[in-house]
């Protein structure tokens, strides 16, 4: 999408408004179905910092993710989230989730081409 659908924006700026991390959605963007939880972009930054900083070989990236007292420069600006930010989710791929115990993924609101409430999930009954 050029422009974000409006409803998925507002969906968007709850999760930014309420720093909730209980929302499921699934969403089709270019070469993937993402399917998972929103987080709100500090906390889903703070986790990934986390994530980066036990690693002894991407420890030193950590930096990159935190959080400027004021929030993030490219929201700031706009006043509205331009990403969403998944964490317990998964890239669908055929019958299977990857990873099986979730990732983190930000995903350029733009690049939705269609999405639905919930997270989709495998059974074998």
């Amino acid at each position: 999408m050029s422009h974000p659908d409006d409803l998925l924006l507002g969906i968007a700026e709850e999760v930014e408004s309420q720093h909730s991390s209980r929302m499921s959605l699934t969403v089709v963007v270019p070469g993937a179905v993402i399917t998972g939880r929103l987080a709100p972009e500090a906390l889903w930054k703070q986790r990934v910092a986390e994530v980066l900083r036990d690693s002894a070989d991407l420890h030193h990236f950590a930096g990159l993710f935190a959080v400027p007292q004021d929030g993030d420069a490219a929201s700031a600006r706009s006043g509205r989230p331009t990403h969403l930010h998944f964490h317990l989710a998964r890239i669908l791929q055929g019958s299977v989730g990857i990873p099986d115990t979730g990732g983190m993924y930000r995903v350029a609101l733009e690049d939705v081409s269609a999405w639905t409430i919930g997270d989709i999930r495998y059974s074998d009954q």
